[in-house]
Protein backbone atom coordinates (compact mmCIF):
# COMPACT_ATOMS: atom_id res chain seq x y z
CA UNK A 1 0.00 0.00 0.00
CA UNK A 2 0.90 3.48 -0.69
CA UNK A 3 1.92 5.73 1.99
CA UNK A 4 -0.49 8.47 2.20
CA UNK A 5 1.97 11.41 1.77
CA UNK A 6 3.36 9.91 -1.48
CA UNK A 7 -0.46 9.07 -2.68
CA UNK A 8 -1.36 12.68 -2.24
CA UNK A 9 1.82 13.85 -3.80
CA UNK A 10 1.07 11.76 -6.98
CA UNK A 11 -2.32 13.09 -6.95
CA UNK A 12 -0.72 16.36 -6.98
CA UNK A 13 1.46 15.86 -9.48
CA UNK A 14 -1.02 13.70 -12.12
CA UNK A 15 -3.23 16.96 -11.65
CA UNK A 16 -0.53 19.70 -12.55
CA UNK A 17 -0.25 17.62 -15.64
CA UNK A 18 -3.61 17.23 -16.48
CA UNK A 19 -4.37 20.81 -16.12
CA UNK A 20 -1.29 22.27 -17.76
CA UNK A 21 -2.24 19.81 -20.22
CA UNK A 22 -5.76 20.88 -21.24
CA UNK A 23 -4.43 24.85 -21.17
CA UNK A 24 -2.28 23.91 -24.06
CA UNK A 25 -4.83 22.78 -26.19
CA UNK A 26 -6.90 25.84 -25.39
CA UNK A 27 -4.33 28.03 -25.62
CA UNK A 28 -3.07 26.49 -29.37
CA UNK A 29 -6.90 27.09 -30.60
CA UNK A 30 -6.68 30.65 -29.12
CA UNK A 31 -3.41 31.19 -30.92
CA UNK A 32 -3.65 29.65 -34.58
CA UNK A 33 -7.48 28.98 -35.08
CA UNK A 34 -8.80 32.95 -33.28
CA UNK A 35 -5.31 34.83 -33.97
CA UNK A 36 -6.43 35.74 -30.47
CA UNK A 37 -3.15 37.07 -28.91
CA UNK A 38 -4.43 38.33 -25.38
CA UNK A 39 -6.66 34.77 -24.63
CA UNK A 40 -3.75 32.38 -25.80
CA UNK A 41 -1.69 34.86 -23.26
CA UNK A 42 -3.75 34.36 -20.36
CA UNK A 43 -3.77 30.46 -20.91
CA UNK A 44 0.41 30.81 -21.11
CA UNK A 45 0.16 32.40 -18.01
CA UNK A 46 -1.58 30.26 -15.97
CA UNK A 47 0.43 27.60 -17.16
CA UNK A 48 3.26 28.98 -16.08
CA UNK A 49 1.57 29.20 -12.73
CA UNK A 50 0.69 25.58 -12.38
CA UNK A 51 4.77 25.21 -13.36
CA UNK A 52 5.54 26.91 -10.74
CA UNK A 53 4.03 24.79 -8.39
CA UNK A 54 4.77 21.42 -9.87
CA UNK A 55 8.08 21.16 -7.53
CA UNK A 56 10.62 17.83 -7.67
CA UNK A 57 9.18 16.95 -4.76
CA UNK A 58 5.76 16.54 -6.42
CA UNK A 59 7.11 15.59 -9.86
CA UNK A 60 9.47 12.64 -7.93
CA UNK A 61 6.45 10.53 -6.26
CA UNK A 62 5.33 9.87 -9.89
CA UNK A 63 4.73 5.80 -10.64
CA UNK A 64 3.54 5.41 -14.04
CA UNK A 65 4.11 1.80 -14.22
CA UNK A 66 2.35 0.55 -11.45
CA UNK A 67 -0.52 3.25 -12.02
CA UNK A 68 -4.06 2.15 -12.78
CA UNK A 69 -5.79 4.29 -14.65
CA UNK A 70 -3.08 4.55 -17.33
CA UNK A 71 -5.36 2.24 -19.29
CA UNK A 72 -8.48 2.88 -18.68
CA UNK A 73 -10.69 5.16 -21.18
CA UNK A 74 -13.83 6.01 -22.60
CA UNK A 75 -15.59 6.03 -25.77
CA UNK A 76 -16.23 9.75 -25.91
CA UNK A 77 -12.50 10.24 -25.78
CA UNK A 78 -11.97 8.52 -28.12
CA UNK A 79 -13.10 11.31 -31.10
CA UNK A 80 -14.52 13.77 -30.75
CA UNK A 81 -18.01 15.28 -33.07
CA UNK A 82 -16.86 19.34 -33.21
CA UNK A 83 -14.51 21.70 -32.54
CA UNK A 84 -16.61 23.01 -30.39
CA UNK A 85 -16.72 19.51 -28.30
CA UNK A 86 -12.82 19.29 -27.97
CA UNK A 87 -12.72 23.19 -25.96
CA UNK A 88 -16.00 22.03 -24.22
CA UNK A 89 -13.81 18.37 -22.97
CA UNK A 90 -10.49 20.33 -22.34
CA UNK A 91 -12.40 22.95 -20.29
CA UNK A 92 -14.00 20.67 -18.15
CA UNK A 93 -10.96 18.80 -17.79
CA UNK A 94 -9.43 21.70 -16.36
CA UNK A 95 -12.31 22.86 -14.40
CA UNK A 96 -12.13 19.53 -12.85
CA UNK A 97 -8.29 19.13 -12.37
CA UNK A 98 -7.86 22.49 -10.89
CA UNK A 99 -10.69 21.13 -7.99
CA UNK A 100 -9.00 18.40 -7.41
CA UNK A 101 -5.91 20.17 -6.96
CA UNK A 102 -7.70 22.56 -5.04
CA UNK A 103 -8.85 20.00 -2.23
CA UNK A 104 -5.70 17.98 -2.03
CA UNK A 105 -3.90 20.79 -1.92
CA UNK A 106 -5.13 21.60 1.39
CA UNK A 107 -3.34 19.00 2.66
CA UNK A 108 -0.34 19.92 1.07
CA UNK A 109 -0.01 23.72 1.10
CA UNK A 110 -3.27 26.13 1.63
CA UNK A 111 -1.43 28.79 -0.25
CA UNK A 112 -1.13 26.55 -3.30
CA UNK A 113 -4.90 25.14 -2.86
CA UNK A 114 -5.96 29.05 -2.71
CA UNK A 115 -4.41 29.46 -5.80
CA UNK A 116 -5.80 26.93 -7.21
CA UNK A 117 -9.41 27.72 -6.82
CA UNK A 118 -8.86 31.53 -7.93
CA UNK A 119 -7.74 29.73 -11.37
CA UNK A 120 -10.82 27.95 -11.86
CA UNK A 121 -13.00 30.78 -11.87
CA UNK A 122 -10.52 32.51 -14.09
CA UNK A 123 -11.46 29.00 -16.28
CA UNK A 124 -15.16 29.75 -15.71
CA UNK A 125 -14.41 32.96 -17.38
CA UNK A 126 -12.32 31.81 -20.09
CA UNK A 127 -15.02 29.10 -20.80
CA UNK A 128 -17.72 31.68 -21.18
CA UNK A 129 -15.66 33.64 -23.57
CA UNK A 130 -14.17 30.91 -25.67
CA UNK A 131 -17.77 28.77 -26.38
CA UNK A 132 -20.28 31.39 -25.74
CA UNK A 133 -18.71 33.95 -27.81
CA UNK A 134 -19.32 31.68 -31.04
CA UNK A 135 -22.84 30.81 -30.01
CA UNK A 136 -23.96 33.78 -29.23
CA UNK A 137 -22.56 35.62 -32.55
CA UNK A 138 -24.50 33.07 -34.83
CA UNK A 139 -27.15 33.58 -32.48
CA UNK A 140 -27.11 37.25 -33.65
CA UNK A 141 -27.08 35.86 -37.05
CA UNK A 142 -29.83 33.44 -37.26
CA UNK A 143 -33.17 34.84 -38.70
CA UNK A 144 -35.06 31.90 -38.47
CA UNK A 145 -35.83 28.96 -35.66
CA UNK A 146 -37.52 25.97 -36.23
CA UNK A 147 -38.84 24.69 -33.36
CA UNK A 148 -39.59 20.72 -33.83
CA UNK A 149 -42.77 18.85 -33.56
CA UNK A 150 -43.74 15.31 -33.69
CA UNK A 151 -43.41 14.09 -37.45
CA UNK A 152 -43.35 10.78 -39.61
CA UNK A 153 -39.10 10.90 -41.09
CA UNK A 154 -38.58 13.78 -37.82
CA UNK A 155 -35.14 13.33 -38.14
CA UNK A 156 -35.32 13.43 -42.23
CA UNK A 157 -37.36 16.67 -41.85
CA UNK A 158 -34.82 18.48 -39.89
CA UNK A 159 -31.58 17.37 -42.05
CA UNK A 160 -33.53 19.01 -45.06
CA UNK A 161 -34.18 21.65 -43.19
CA UNK A 162 -30.70 22.19 -42.09
CA UNK A 163 -29.44 21.21 -45.88
CA UNK A 164 -31.78 24.44 -46.75
CA UNK A 165 -29.73 26.69 -45.00
CA UNK A 166 -31.36 26.52 -41.05
CA UNK A 167 -28.67 27.28 -38.33
CA UNK A 168 -31.16 27.66 -35.27
CA UNK A 169 -32.98 24.20 -33.84
CA UNK A 170 -34.75 23.60 -31.07
CA UNK A 171 -36.13 20.33 -29.56
CA UNK A 172 -39.59 20.28 -28.80
CA UNK A 173 -41.61 16.96 -27.79
CA UNK A 174 -44.06 17.33 -24.50
CA UNK A 175 -45.59 13.93 -24.77
CA UNK A 176 -43.06 11.26 -25.07
CA UNK A 177 -40.67 9.40 -22.11
CA UNK A 178 -37.67 10.46 -21.18
CA UNK A 179 -35.35 7.69 -22.81
CA UNK A 180 -36.72 8.48 -26.26
CA UNK A 181 -36.34 12.21 -25.59
CA UNK A 182 -32.67 11.47 -24.58
CA UNK A 183 -32.03 9.57 -27.76
CA UNK A 184 -33.85 12.24 -30.17
CA UNK A 185 -31.93 14.44 -28.21
CA UNK A 186 -28.66 13.40 -28.65
CA UNK A 187 -29.11 12.64 -32.63
CA UNK A 188 -30.42 16.08 -33.32
CA UNK A 189 -27.77 17.65 -31.84
CA UNK A 190 -25.24 15.76 -33.68
CA UNK A 191 -27.14 16.53 -36.84
CA UNK A 192 -26.75 20.55 -36.01
CA UNK A 193 -22.98 20.10 -35.38
CA UNK A 194 -22.89 18.39 -38.54
CA UNK A 195 -24.03 21.53 -40.33
CA UNK A 196 -22.90 24.58 -37.85
CA UNK A 197 -25.82 25.10 -36.48
CA UNK A 198 -26.99 25.64 -32.88
CA UNK A 199 -29.22 23.13 -31.07
CA UNK A 200 -31.80 24.30 -28.35
CA UNK A 201 -33.74 22.19 -26.00
CA UNK A 202 -37.13 23.04 -25.00
CA UNK A 203 -37.92 23.38 -21.42
CA UNK A 204 -35.45 20.72 -19.70
CA UNK A 205 -32.07 22.01 -18.73
CA UNK A 206 -31.39 17.80 -17.64
CA UNK A 207 -31.47 16.96 -20.70
CA UNK A 208 -29.89 19.78 -22.63
CA UNK A 209 -26.51 19.16 -20.29
CA UNK A 210 -26.79 15.79 -20.95
CA UNK A 211 -26.80 16.15 -24.74
CA UNK A 212 -24.52 18.72 -24.56
CA UNK A 213 -26.93 21.31 -26.57
CA UNK A 214 -25.98 25.02 -27.30
CA UNK A 215 -29.32 26.42 -24.98
CA UNK A 216 -32.22 25.96 -23.65
CA UNK A 217 -35.65 27.46 -24.25
CA UNK A 218 -38.24 28.50 -21.07
CA UNK A 219 -41.28 28.63 -21.15
CA UNK A 220 -43.22 30.89 -17.99
CA UNK A 221 -44.06 28.19 -16.12
CA UNK A 222 -40.37 26.47 -16.18
CA UNK A 223 -37.13 27.17 -14.13
CA UNK A 224 -36.47 30.49 -13.47
CA UNK A 225 -33.78 32.11 -15.68
CA UNK A 226 -31.08 33.23 -13.42
CA UNK A 227 -31.50 29.46 -11.37
CA UNK A 228 -30.78 28.30 -15.49
CA UNK A 229 -28.11 30.14 -15.69
CA UNK A 230 -26.36 29.12 -12.31
CA UNK A 231 -26.86 25.36 -13.42
CA UNK A 232 -26.17 26.49 -17.28
CA UNK A 233 -23.63 28.88 -17.13
CA UNK A 234 -22.70 31.85 -19.12
CA UNK A 235 -21.06 29.95 -22.01
CA UNK A 236 -25.12 28.47 -22.88
CA UNK A 237 -27.78 30.36 -24.53
CA UNK A 238 -31.18 30.50 -22.38
CA UNK A 239 -34.18 31.52 -24.31
CA UNK A 240 -37.76 32.71 -22.82
CA UNK A 241 -41.20 32.73 -24.14
CA UNK A 242 -43.24 35.85 -23.79
CA UNK A 243 -46.86 37.00 -24.61
CA UNK A 244 -46.87 40.81 -22.87
CA UNK A 245 -44.75 43.29 -22.26
CA UNK A 246 -44.61 43.05 -18.72
CA UNK A 247 -43.18 39.03 -19.62
CA UNK A 248 -40.55 40.65 -21.68
CA UNK A 249 -39.53 43.08 -19.01
CA UNK A 250 -38.93 40.54 -16.16
CA UNK A 251 -37.21 37.82 -19.04
CA UNK A 252 -34.33 40.63 -19.91
CA UNK A 253 -34.05 41.94 -16.16
CA UNK A 254 -33.45 38.22 -15.23
CA UNK A 255 -30.82 37.67 -18.02
CA UNK A 256 -32.33 36.08 -20.51
CA UNK A 257 -30.08 35.38 -24.13
CA UNK A 258 -33.28 36.19 -26.42
CA UNK A 259 -37.08 36.11 -25.68
CA UNK A 260 -39.82 34.84 -28.15
CA UNK A 261 -42.79 36.98 -29.02
CA UNK A 262 -46.01 35.53 -29.40
CA UNK A 263 -47.77 34.33 -29.95
CA UNK A 264 -48.35 36.16 -33.08
CA UNK A 265 -51.22 34.15 -34.44
CA UNK A 266 -53.40 31.34 -33.16
CA UNK A 267 -51.86 27.97 -33.12
CA UNK A 268 -52.56 24.87 -32.73
CA UNK A 269 -49.18 24.57 -30.78
CA UNK A 270 -50.32 26.80 -28.05
CA UNK A 271 -53.62 25.35 -28.10
CA UNK A 272 -55.90 28.13 -26.25
CA UNK A 273 -53.90 30.22 -26.00
CA UNK A 274 -55.11 34.10 -26.79
CA UNK A 275 -52.89 35.79 -29.82
CA UNK A 276 -50.57 38.44 -29.03
CA UNK A 277 -51.09 39.66 -32.63
CA UNK A 278 -48.61 42.29 -34.44
CA UNK A 279 -49.31 45.05 -31.98
CA UNK A 280 -46.99 43.08 -29.81
CA UNK A 281 -44.47 42.50 -32.28
CA UNK A 282 -43.83 45.96 -33.08
CA UNK A 283 -44.00 46.54 -29.48
CA UNK A 284 -40.96 44.23 -28.94
CA UNK A 285 -39.16 45.97 -32.33
CA UNK A 286 -39.05 49.48 -29.95
CA UNK A 287 -38.56 47.81 -26.54
CA UNK A 288 -36.51 44.93 -26.75
CA UNK A 289 -32.80 44.78 -26.33
CA UNK A 290 -32.11 41.56 -26.72
CA UNK A 291 -32.85 39.42 -29.32
CA UNK A 292 -36.10 38.44 -29.90
CA UNK A 293 -38.29 36.03 -32.65
CA UNK A 294 -41.59 36.45 -33.56
CA UNK A 295 -43.36 33.08 -33.16
CA UNK A 296 -46.59 31.50 -33.45
CA UNK A 297 -48.33 30.82 -36.63
CA UNK A 298 -46.17 32.26 -38.89
CA UNK A 299 -46.34 30.69 -42.36
CA UNK A 300 -44.98 31.71 -45.87
CA UNK A 301 -48.22 32.95 -46.11
CA UNK A 302 -48.23 36.02 -43.79
CA UNK A 303 -44.30 35.98 -42.60
CA UNK A 304 -44.45 39.36 -44.83
CA UNK A 305 -46.62 41.31 -42.54
CA UNK A 306 -44.69 40.02 -39.53
CA UNK A 307 -41.54 41.37 -40.78
CA UNK A 308 -43.02 44.78 -42.19
CA UNK A 309 -44.22 45.01 -37.96
CA UNK A 310 -40.62 45.21 -37.18
CA UNK A 311 -39.39 41.35 -36.79
CA UNK A 312 -35.73 40.91 -38.13
CA UNK A 313 -36.16 36.86 -36.73
CA UNK A 314 -39.24 34.47 -36.18
CA UNK A 315 -39.41 31.51 -34.99
CA UNK A 316 -41.81 28.58 -36.97
CA UNK A 317 -42.92 24.88 -36.52
CA UNK A 318 -45.21 23.68 -39.02
CA UNK A 319 -44.20 26.30 -42.04
CA UNK A 320 -41.14 23.37 -42.40
CA UNK A 321 -42.18 20.23 -39.76
CA UNK A 322 -45.17 19.98 -42.36
CA UNK A 323 -43.86 21.17 -45.55
CA UNK A 324 -44.08 18.99 -48.74
CA UNK A 325 -40.06 19.75 -49.23
CA UNK A 326 -38.84 21.28 -45.62
CA UNK A 327 -35.33 21.93 -47.94
CA UNK A 328 -37.10 24.48 -50.24
CA UNK A 329 -39.78 25.60 -47.26
CA UNK A 330 -36.63 26.79 -45.31
CA UNK A 331 -35.27 28.67 -48.51
CA UNK A 332 -38.20 30.25 -49.26
CA UNK A 333 -38.68 31.76 -45.55
CA UNK A 334 -35.37 32.61 -45.54
CA UNK A 335 -35.73 34.92 -48.59
CA UNK A 336 -38.02 37.19 -46.64
CA UNK A 337 -34.87 38.68 -44.88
Amino acid sequence: MVNQQTAIYRILDANLDRAREGLRIIEEWCRFGLNDKETAATCKEMRQELASWHTNELRTARDTPNDPGTDLTHPQEVERESLQDLLQANLCRIQEALRVLEEYAKLYEVEFAGAMKQMRYRVYTLESKLLGQSRFKLLDQCSLYLVTSPVDNFFAVVESALKGGLKLVQYRHKDQDDLIKLKEAYKLRQLCNNYGALFIVNDRIDLAMAVNADGVHLGQTDCPVGLARQILGFSKIIGKSTTNPQEMAKAISDGADYIGVGPVYETPTKAGKKASGLEYVRYAQNNSTIPWFAIGGVDSNNIRDVIKSGAKKVAVVRAIMEAENPTEATKNLLKNF
